[in-house]
């Protein structure tokens, strides 16, 4: 449990670059308290006491305002930055390292019993208000968009943008400064640059044919 303290701690202050100390990210981070929060009340889940893990639970959301349910997987060193409409389901599996930012959703699109929540692999950037649905796996070293939607699976080192979330970029990607989950590429800013050099290239095609023409009418 200390190990648990130690490194949850460690990610607020490693990653929080408004937390001043120690102190500020045990009193004030949301993120931290939700963690802190969730890791008792998983203990109980798995010791079989479900109801009060589940208070547990509710008393976290209206405290912190993140709904984290007790039977969810989450791993080492995870870091929720101020935990806001922050979802995450019962059969959701988060790996270590994890960046999670507020509004992020991670949830499930069946009623069933069963896994049906996503699976989260090491080392992944969720972008603000972000959603992720069903029983799919999004692969480590991924940043997903903010207010990207994800309905199918991700391979590792991916960047995943739009609605629903299209995979644009794989492999090579820096993954050094994993909290830049703002420096993501534009596809409606890639597609409309591309147009505009199309017709500009048809723009000085017609002016070159206009003055063929006009040298053969002198003729």
């Amino acid at each position: 449990m200390t190990r648990d303290v130690n490194e949850d701690l460690k990610a607020v202050m490693d990653r929080d670059p408004a937390v001043r100390d120690e102190i500020d990210a045990k009193w004030f981070s949301q993120g931290y308290h939700a963690i802190r929060i969730y890791r008792r009340s998983h203990e109980l889940w798995t010791k079989g006491k479900y109801r009060r893990a589940r208070f547990l639970n509710y008393l976290g959301h209206i405290l912190t305002g993140a709904d984290i349910h007790p039977g969810a997987i989450i791993g080492k060193g995870v870091f929720i930055d101020h935990a806001v409409g922050v979802v995450i389901g019962e059969t959701t599996i988060i790996g270590d390292n994890v960046c999670i930012y507020q509004g992020v959703t991670l949830g499930g699109v069946s009623s069933e019993k069963g896994k049906r929540h996503p699976t989260i692999e090491d080392n992944v950037v969720i972008g603000a208000d972000a959603t992720i649905l069903g029983n799919i796996t999004i692969g480590h070293n991924t940043r997903i968009g903010a207010g990207s939607v994800v309905l199918k699976d991700v391979p590792p080192n991916s960047t995943v943008v739009g609605v629903p979330g299209k995979v644009i970029k794989r492999e090579g990607i820096r993954v050094d400064d994993v909290l830049r989950h703002d420096d993501l590429p534009d596809p409606v800013k890639d597609t409309l640059q591309d147009f505009a050099e199309k017709i500009e290239k048809l723009w000085k095609r017609m002016e070159e044919l206009e003055s063929e023409l006009g040298s053969e009418k002198q003729r």
